[in-house]
């Protein structure tokens, strides 16, 4: 398969005009970033956003996997003198590596089998002529005869007829129509059975659930289908599936058997064989594996979304932060950073240990603050998290100081702690020194921060250790990436961490450019990148538009305008008669220019407009404004709660079944998703974000589970008599909404190891 059979593929499968496609392909293909191709080459690609850019890099890449292999199996068929002009047009037909493989497999080198056996014995011809015959006149067993041998391991015509069996068994099993025939069959009616493992039944265990379920196959939703073969991983259970053998073996046995042959009732006993033996083990291990390649990609899709929505949380900005990793018997540390993100000071202080101590840490607290002008509190949230939060807000209290206080999630905090990045940035510090100083600098800017944590420490997602680590990693790295590059960073104040997600750079070439700034001091022009060792005209290319300098010589250094287009904003600023600093501190002029001179072969409207946008906001963050949430102050634990009960909290994870939120208890609530809203919600990505401000209400509690059941929905919430049991008992659906997913507790457990619920098995 050539590029342009590759180019026409991906025009008939995308729908996109011939030009977008091959003009995007020429990009990738040239080492192009998708960030900077969505942002910058609008023209090539007619505007194609980085989804639409991600969906053809996917299928480019499979199709040339596809066309590998393909070259792979031509050389090897070849090889072995059996590549006929017919099965070499059906290989270049191929679109799908099942296909592929299907049509390989007769061909295939294969381990001794009991056909391989019946070969050596010379029962082929019999095969052969069993099945190409015609007439009835012999009897199978005097067709057998003459390979019977009286002293061998042919004993008779029953063992020669075996043998020819296993032969014409594994042709029929090798047939490409055969296996696709079962396994469309087996796809569209299977049923996926789960069931206790041997001596598991009737134990006691979070897969309980599971003991007796049953589901089409291909309907059974990520979460669950990981949750099963968590379970199977456990030996807890056992998981099987399926097919409608009657009528699959009915349809094999019209496309297999000639309907001329004589010894139909023989043949239909190979299929049978060859069926049980050879294609419904083979076929129900690709198809498992197909539906756990679609769970992981869902999985991975909820993972992505929450930490897209973590990542681009608002920023508080360029304050001047005390940040507080609260603590009790251990004391508190303290850690001051300046608008930056430098550190420069720390102290730890023991609000919680007694009486004592207490005047002590004010004191501590509030030298702090004074001695540098502190303007924003972030507190962990973690242990002690809101009795810290209650100490500094009384000590402010006490001298008359009013500074925002906020609490902060700090998930992953102790992972960059002991990090070699934390390390590297605080060798002499301690690890919960590193923490504190973690959290201060999250509240200025998250993003900046938690791309130096490793994305699955962060606490986000669903399933995350049962999907395929490859896939995972693969997809976070995009999202960081694709957030970085849509925020734009400053390049006087990024750790290499955060550099090495802009386009274009790489983590070797990352901390080149911070070795270069800490020896040359900052960058006063972006084209002095150029002078950061093996930072080339392509790096700076795929780079330079995402790269920020503040208070930089050029204006445009500070917007996100490419540095090729700057001659083109400069020929705008003559034309209209200012200079380019009045033009920025009068955008109403841009009004004015007329888009259509500027028009050329490779600047359409686009780019133009991209351009006249950043002009009249240059530099700006496009991330939301920063809101704190702050909660009840007389709600402090779980035992604080009383039904009915309405709370200000903050989104910390979205998983298929819900959300969990923060209300400042040292335990998140779940809002179910059929209490997410008044109305049937398919996707909790609709409703809620992760990082976002809700309104809640408390639906249950359970002291002694420690769970917390939490409803969006408008209307009164009944208050109940008995403590809330483990099973939920939902509201009537309608049909659409009974397909809603049956979660367990192992759902929940595998979200945010802290709640969850186990939801009444239903019908499908």
């Amino acid at each position: 398969m050539n590029t342009f059979d590759i180019l026409q593929i991906l025009i008939e499968e995308t729908g996109l005009q011939k030009n977008q496609v091959a003009q995007t392909v020429t990009l990738l293909d040239e080492g192009a970033t998708v960030p900077f191709i969505a942002r910058y080459r609008k023209e090539a690609t007619g505007e194609l956003d980085e989804v639409q850019i991600r969906q053809l890099q996917e299928r480019l890449t499979y199709f040339k996997e596809l066309d590998e292999r393909r070259q792979t199996i031509l050389k090897s068929i070849d090889e072995q003198g059996k590549l006929t002009a017919e099965l070499h047009a059906q290989l270049m037909a191929c679109r799908l590596k099942t296909e592929l493989e299907d049509l390989y497999l007769p061909y295939k080198p294969k381990r001794r089998t009991k056909a391989t056996i019946a070969r050596e014995q010379g029962l082929e011809p019999l095969a052969e002529q069993i099945f190409q015959r015609v007439d009835s006149s012999i009897p199978l067993e005097l067709l057998a005869a003459p390979f019977a041998v009286a002293s061998g391991e042919i004993e008779d015509a029953a063992k020669a007829l075996q043998g020819a069996g296993y032969i014409l068994a594994e042709q029929f099993s090798n047939n490409a129509t055969a296996r696709a025939t079962v396994r469309e069959q087996t796809w569209q009616q299977g049923i996926f059975r789960s069931q206790p493992a041997r001596g598991k039944a009737g134990t006691v265990s979070k897969y309980e659930m599971y003991y007796d379920f049953s589901e089409l196959l291909r309907q059974i939703p990520s979460h669950r289908m990981l949750a099963m073969r968590r379970g199977e991983k456990e030996d807890v259970l056992r998981l099987s599936v399926e097919a409608p053998e009657e009528e699959i073996l009915l349809r094999l046995n019209r496309l297999l058997i000639p309907e001329s042959n004589p010894y139909h009732d023989w043949l239909r006993l190979v299929i049978e064989d060859a069926y049980n033996r050879l294609l419904a083990p083979s076929i129900e291990v690709e198809l498992r594996l197909q539906v756990k390649k679609t769970a992981d990609a869902e999985a991975i899709r909820v993972f992505a979304e929450n930490l897209r929505n973590l990542l681009l949380a608002a920023p508080a900005g360029n304050y001047r932060v005390l940040g507080v990793d609260p603590g009790l018997r251990t004391g508190s540390k303290l850690a001051v950073v300046d608008q930056t993100g430098r550190f420069l000071e720390h102290s730890t202080i023991y609000p919680h240990t007694g009486r004592g101590r207490i005047e002590e840490s004010q004191q501590g607290l509030l030298r702090l603050i004074r001695t540098h002008q502190v303007e924003m509190v972030a507190i962990g949230n973690g242990t002690a998290g809101r009795e810290m939060d209650q100490f500094v807000r009384q000590c402010l209290k006490k001298v008359g100081q009013k500074l925002p206080v906020v609490m902060v999630s700090e998930a992953g905090a102790s992972v960059y702690s002991a990090s070699a990045i934390a390390r590297e940035e605080f060798p002499d510090l301690d690890l919960t020194v590193r923490g504190a100083i973690s959290i201060a600098r999250r509240l200025q800017d998250p993003l900046a921060e938690l791309v130096k944590v490793d994305p699955k420490s962060i606490g986000v997602g669903q399933y995350q250790h049962d999907v395929s680590q490859t896939a995972l990693k693969k997809a976070l790295s995009e999202v960081v990436e694709s957030c970085v590059n849509y925020v734009g960073i400053d390049l006087n104040t990024a750790s290499w961490a955060l550099l090495s997600f802009v386009s274009g750079i790489s983590e070797s070439l990352a901390k080149s450019i911070v070795d270069y700034r800490n020896q040359n001091g900052i960058f006063i022009q972006r084209k002095h990148l150029l002078k950061v060792p093996r930072f080339g005209q392509k790096a700076f290319e795929q780079a330079a538009g995402f790269l920020r300098i503040r208070n930089a010589k050029q204006p445009l250094d500070n917007t996100a305008v490419h540095p090729e287009r700057y001659k083109l904003v400069e020929q705008m600023v003559t034309d209209v008669g200012v200079d380019l600093q009045k033009l920025l501190a009068e955008t109403i002029r841009l009004d004015s220019i007329d888009l259509n001179r500027y028009l050329t072969d490779d600047v359409g409207l686009p780019t133009l407009r991209d351009i006249i946008s950043e002009l009249k906001k240059p530099g700006r963050d496009p991330r939301k404004t920063f809101i704190s949430t702050s909660f009840r102050e007389d709600v402090m634990e779980i035992k604080d709660l009383q039904e009915g009960m309405s709370l200000n909290g903050v989104v910390t994870n979205v998983a298929a079944f819900g959300a969990f939120v923060d209300i400042g208890v040292h335990q998140d609530g779940l809002v179910h998703i059929s209490q997410l809203a008044d109305k049937f919600i398919k996707d909790p990505n609709d409703v809620v974000k992760v990082g976002q401000p809700v309104q809640v209400r408390v639906l249950e509690i359970d002291l002694q589970r420690k769970r917390i059941g939490l409803t969006m929905r408008s209307g009164e919430v009944k208050p109940k008599s008995a403590p809330m049991k483990q099973q939920i008992k939902k509201p009537k659906r309608t049909t659409d909404q009974k397909l809603q997913s049956q979660e367990t507790k192992t759902d929940l457990a595998a979200a945010l190891e802290k709640s969850g619920f186990r939801v009444k098995k239903r019908k499908q």
